[in-house]
């Protein structure tokens, strides 16, 4: 189960060391609904610092791994606009991520842009619709690069922030437009291989309360209708009313689908994004897919941004909470408790299904920890202040 464990791919995002603001040569800050609280000193100024951390981080992260990027995470000299990214503009992230042995994925930016203001994907505006068409097939395209140049399936996430504050009376017509736009980027980049695409939906946004047009019944109903071997459901733990969780949803979605992008974060009372924490809804997360027998077929990602604690520290206790997660489901008692179920043994599936909670499961994590050399309960969190005083409050 250990090696099960080590061999599960988590993506880790990009975004949560310099607080989503990216490389674009621009002015203006994260629109679309997106906030970060707390001005913690030390966050990435440039791609090289951000690599810098991310190495860091990984030094106490186990397992495989890779690396998440939004498109405004380009290298380029000048300012190049969102429907002009190209191959060459991520080149130093393929060559770290070779260097590094991870994967990449990506994510179209549909937000913090001039033209994303009202709408995207969903605008009535046919100038601002092209453009953001434009801008989901060239992501396509860098992700089928990412793919050829490291060997490793490209994940790419698509989501909108387009909605409305108020009720709109036509809620039919954005979710057309919306329609549209995904067909048109997919024919337009139907021979792309190496890329499973995944699309996300949310309850609701900041600036849009009342009303997005990428809503999950729109964005499952999608996913169905398309019918694709690479166009799949995400689900995020924070796009849903408080008292819907994913966990309850996988079950579900898996009954039509043969892949689920997940978005692992920690909602408090909505999808305020904190670090993942070891929490009861992150193991029944992770105790669903390996009950479904589906942890292979899901791909696992990060989805999180905090600027009041230590960046560095953030992804090292979220994607180690994640993938405790995971080891901690790979342990349980599956196939006992499946047997008890279909005997009709109910009393024994809940005896047994509650024992293991209280089993010994933190002597295994540290086992784990210390064969992948990755620090033993809070070894690396010295290591991390280390690093904080000698490189990050230097910036």
């Amino acid at each position: 189960m250990i090696e099960i464990c080590d061999s599960t791919p988590i993506s880790m995002h990009c975004w949560q060391g310099d607080d989503v603001a990216g490389f674009e040569k621009k002015e203006g800050g994260l629109t679309g609904g997106i906030q970060t609280t707390g001005n913690y000193p030390g966050a990435a100024r440039n791609p090289e610092e951000l690599r810098a951390d991310i190495e860091k981080a990984m030094e106490f992260i186990p397992g495989e791994l890779k690396v998440n990027l939004h498109a405004s995470y380009l290298e380029a000299d000048t300012f190049v606009d969102r429907n002009e990214i190209e191959p060459k503009h991520f080149e130093n992230w393929v060559k770290w991520a070779n260097e590094k042995g991870v994967g990449l994925d990506f994510n179209p930016t549909y937000f913090s842009h001039p033209k994303s203001e009202k709408a995207t994907l969903s605008s009535s505006d046919e100038n601002i619709r092209k453009f953001w068409v434009e801008h989901g097939i060239r992501s396509r395209r860098i992700g089928e690069y990412f793919y050829k140049s490291t060997g490793k399936v490209c994940v790419i996430n698509h989501w909108t922030p387009d909605g409305d504050k108020e009720f709109p009376i036509d809620t039919i017509t954005p979710r057309l437009q919306l329609k549209k736009s995904y067909d048109e980027v997919f024919e337009a980049t139907k021979d792309v291989v190496g890329v499973m695409d995944g699309i996300e939906s949310k309850v609701f946004g900041i600036g849009a309360e009342s009303f997005t047009a990428g809503s999950h019944e729109f964005c499952m109903g999608y996913v169905m209708k398309a019918n694709s071997d690479h166009i799949i459901m995400t689900l995020d733990t924070g796009h849903y009313h408080p008292t819907e969780v994913v966990s309850a949803k996988l079950g579900a979605v898996y009954a039509f689908s043969d892949h689920v992008l997940l978005h692992v974060s920690r909602p408090v009372r909505w999808d305020s994004d904190h670090v993942v924490a070891y929490d009861d809804e992150t193991k029944a997360i992770m105790d669903e897919l390996v009950r479904l027998g589906k942890l292979q077929d899901t791909y696992i990602a990060t989805d999180f941004f905090d600027a009041s604690i230590n960046r560095v520290a953030a992804w090292v206790i979220g994607m180690r909470n994640t993938r405790k997660a995971i080891l901690n489901a790979l342990l349980q008692p599956v196939d006992m408790m499946k047997k008890l179920e279909a005997d009709g043994d109910v009393s024994g599936r809940l005896a047994v299904s509650q024992e293991f909670k209280a089993s010994p499961f933190s002597l295994v994590w540290d086992y784990y920890c210390a064969k992948n050399n990755k620090g033993v309960g809070l070894e690396w969190l010295d290591k991390v202040r280390e690093y904080e005083k000698d490189v990050l409050l230097k910036r």
